[in-house]
């Protein structure tokens, strides 16, 4: 069953291709707008507007955070119990060099504080963040998309690569 959506799409793989399709065009008018210099840089309200900015067409659970436990594969989120508490947590960590970054970018994977649509966010707020403490971003193109999806996997295990 797909997730309830505004666009009255009943098919799982119809919503996906739309939601593909919607967000990179989003994601593209939020890089030129000028929208992401005037955010908070790694506080969950960035990522909150973020997702609000990408979503808002596709869904009407945009700005609310998930109020069931999920999970992606053999991966569980952080419980439902705890994404608050994580959330405060993840805004409060630090984010001046490469390592404590990446380390805020795998608790911001861990919550997946929304029902749909985190990875697309969590990229984007990551580069958010590089840029403005390190002025450097990631090229996504050159990340292979299925050792991403293991390193992320991974990731609470070891989030940082020695």
């Amino acid at each position: 069953m797909p997730l309830e959506n505004r666009l009255n799409i009943s098919n799982d793989v119809e919503v996906a291709r739309a939601e593909e399709r919607l967000s990179k065009t989003k994601a593209k008018k939020l890089f030129k707008s000028g929208f992401l210099d005037k955010l908070n840089t790694g506080s969950f309200q960035a990522f909150a507007d973020i997702y609000h900015y990408l979503f808002a067409e596709i869904y009407d659970f945009t700005g609310k955070t998930r109020t069931v436990n999920i999970s992606k594969g053999n991966f569980r989120f952080a419980p439902i119990m705890y994404l608050e508490v994580s959330l405060k947590n993840i805004e409060a960590m630090a984010q001046s060099s490469f390592d404590e970054i990446i380390e805020k970018y795998v608790e911001m994977n861990i919550a997946h504080p929304f029902s749909e649509g985190n990875g697309r966010c969590t990229r984007i707020w990551l580069d958010l963040i590089l840029k403005k403490e390190l002025r450097q971003v990631v090229d996504w193109s050159c990340v292979d998309k299925n050792d991403y999806l293991l390193t992320m996997e991974r990731s609470p295990i070891k989030d940082i690569r020695n």
